[in-house]
């Protein structure tokens, strides 16, 4: 190979970009002209680094977590159960988990992923909730927190950590009434939806939910459902998700709903 077409190694380190630094144009012109390379092997240097320096960002796996969020409309409210069991693998490290918080009167986040994203990325988005309020003497509706919630995810997916949390976010708009339910997944994708699920429900309900649920289901029918849904899990899972934490989001504000966890249900 001639000279003017090789790049030695020394020409390599220099081009490569040194802690997260990136050569421009102008830096990358003036090291050419004081050496024999071709532009071509240059800028295949280039790319190579860049894609060596991105590729931490993307070898992220995403698996199914063993976990249930569930989420219905009705005609006044909003109807979002979680699984109690915060769990490892196989092992069950508590079985009282709460995975929901309010992050004001009318609107309530549940999550489900790993396990320090999930209560960090709660957090930070209810304390944000919260300053929001204080500053502006006003609460977010639940589409404007579904929003903010999904460029949060949006912007996290872009750095080096990205949180891997998917949520359903469940509300009433203190404005009209109406209720709304908010699917987002840990790619930042946000849909707003008449019921969902995360987790092996989604497997096992989205069925049963397609066929009950009308936009005009009373509470208790909507209670009724969840309950049918839960049924199923406990039917076809071979796991212990501990019961379930129901929350109903209506006009006057969340309300917890008693249910039955010790429920014995029949095998198909």
């Amino acid at each position: 190979m001639s000279r003017g077409r090789r790049i030695t190694r020394q020409a390599r380190v220099i081009v490569l970009p040194a802690q997260g630094g990136q050569l421009g144009h102008k830096q990358t012109g003036r090291w050419a002209a004081g050496c024999n390379c071709n532009w071509n092997e240059l800028r295949a240097v280039r790319i190579s680094a860049a894609l060596q320096q991105d590729t931490s960002i993307h070898t992220q796996t995403h698996t199914v977590i063993m976990e249930v969020l569930l989420g219905i409309t009705g005609k006044d409210f909003t109807l979002i159960g979680a699984s109690k069991a915060a769990m490892r693998g196989a092992t069950i490290l508590k079985t009282s988990d709460d995975k929901t918080r309010a992050l004001n009167k009318h609107t309530l986040l549940a999550f489900s992923g790993e396990a320090g994203d999930t209560v960090q990325f709660a957090e930070y988005i209810q304390r944000n909730a919260q300053l929001y309020s204080m500053r502006n003497e006003t609460e977010l509706s639940p589409s404007g927190l579904a929003h903010f919630v999904r460029g949060e995810l949006a912007t996290s997916l872009r750095s080096r950590n990205p949180y891997n949390v998917n949520l359903l976010m469940g509300g009433v708009d203190p404005i009209t009434g109406k209720p709304s339910l908010y699917w987002l997944d840990y790619l930042a994708a946000l849909a707003e939806v008449p019921y969902a699920a995360h987790g092996y429900a989604q497997y096992y309900c989205l069925s049963l939910l397609d066929k009950h649920h009308h936009p005009d289901i009373t509470l208790g029918q909507g209670i009724k459902l969840m309950t049918m849904c839960i049924d199923e899990l406990k039917r076809r899972l071979p796991i212990d998700f501990k019961g379930m934490v129901v929350k109903a989001i209506k006009a006057d504000g969340i309300v917890d709903i008693e249910f039955d966890d010790d429920r014995i249900v029949k095998s198909a």
